[in-house]
């Protein structure tokens, strides 16, 4: 009852959750801004019918997918004048394809400790302080954009040097117009969560995004497209989340059990021999594997190969993985009973992996067969 209670981690995006990756404080502070901060808690093909509905439309969630009439029905209601925000992980294929877009996941096999660091671009903006994310799992940027159409608003510069300029950069948040209107694209949804506005001074990226979006005119929050429920449909979560209640529950239990306990030693009945259920985790994992190939997701294989072989290495081999470099090969090599050679062409082809957005069967079988003849020259030291 003492111990604090666990932070709940859980990507909810709802505008009416305090947890860290809710949105209730970007919802407070728009409503401050604006006096026509509308919730829309219907699918937008439904809510877009009525005629009367202008200004801007803003969603923001892990992933959004409309489906190709509700897109269209929103790209419509754009076309006359109205804009629309999108903030995701990822986009629609159809969406992308519509702006001449290509979005790109960013390879963090060099950065472990998954910070990430956005700015903007408008010179009229603060863009003097660091703004730092550092509960990045995987994260997006555009991998292509239109230059005739697209204009850069934001970029992720952990990855710009000193002497490189924006255009090195991976952009992250670009602005189109379409028709009468316009569209604004982010694949940095957790700008919108209260994790990232309450650590200072990043609630001044959040407004500078805001600052594209005109304040004077009917703004509407998507709360449809959201992970995080806008209701609780079980009765357990009003005796759970409520102490008293809670533990008046857990004593009922707690006396049930005690009573089954000294009431079974006098009445219970021989108990058969029931053999215990078969292992089935390595079957399982299995199916799931043989799923994803005969899916062809190649690359999404590699990509959980390639992390387990680097945690193979810190857990068994006692190395760090933060920096490939030549001295982590030669240690490496030395450590696991491998030539330098072997080591750094097996790197080699990791590396070459990372870089392509998708690979065949045969360089997945490759990049197998490199790893297993990498482990079996260290099983074999560790026999002698």
């Amino acid at each position: 009852m003492t111990k604090p209670k666990s932070i709940n981690w859980f990507p909810s995006y709802a505008t009416h959750h305090k947890i860290p990756f809710g949105s209730y404080v970007f919802n407070e502070q728009l409503e401050r801004i604006s006096n026509s901060v509308t919730s829309v808690n219907r699918p937008p093909f439904e809510f877009l019918k009525d005629n009367s509905i202008n200004g801007t439309y803003v969603f923001f969630n892990g992933g959004i997918d409309f489906g190709k009439p509700e897109l269209n029905q929103i790209l419509e209601w754009v076309s006359n004048g109205n804009t629309l925000v999108v903030s995701a992980a990822n986009f629609e294929k159809q969406l992308l394809d519509t702006l001449n877009l290509k979005t790109k996941s960013i390879n963090t096999i060099d950065n472990f400790n998954n910070v990430f660091q956005v700015n903007l671009v408008n010179s009229r903006l603060d863009n003097s302080a660091n703004y730092k994310y550092d509960k990045g799992s995987t994260f997006y940027h555009f991998d292509k954009i239109d230059t005739t159409q697209t204009a850069v608003l934001g970029f992720i510069d952990k990855f710009r040097g000193d002497g490189e300029s924006i255009q090195d950069s991976l952009v992250n948040v670009i602005k189109q117009p379409f028709g009468g209107g316009e569209i604004v694209l982010n694949t940095f949804p957790q700008a919108f969560t209260n994790y990232f506005m309450l650590k200072s001074p990043n609630q001044n990226y959040t407004a500078g995004l805001l600052s594209y979006i005109d304040v004077e005119q009917p703004i509407y929050i998507d709360t449809y497209y959201k992970t995080g429920k806008t209701f609780y449909t079980s009765p357990m979560y009003l005796f759970l989340n409520t102490k008293s209640l809670k533990w008046a529950y857990y004593l009922v239990l707690i006396g049930a059990l005690i009573y089954i306990l000294f009431e079974g030693k006098r009445k219970q009945r021989a108990i058969p021999v029931v053999k215990p259920l078969r292992n089935q985790t390595v079957d399982f994992t299995r199916t799931i594997a043989n799923m994803y190939y005969e899916n062809s997701k190649h690359k999404d294989i590699s990509q959980h190969k390639i992390q387990h072989f680097l945690e193979y290495i810190r857990n068994t081999l006692h190395l760090s993985t933060s920096e490939i470099n030549d001295s982590f090969i030669i240690n490496l090599a030395a450590r696991s009973n491998n030539t330098k050679e072997d080591t750094k062409a097996l790197f080699n082809f990791i590396n070459n992996v990372n870089t392509k957005t998708q690979i065949n069967s045969k360089e997945l079988e490759r990049l197998n067969t490199l790893i297993e003849q990498f482990k079996s020259h260290n099983q074999w030291k560790t026999k002698q």
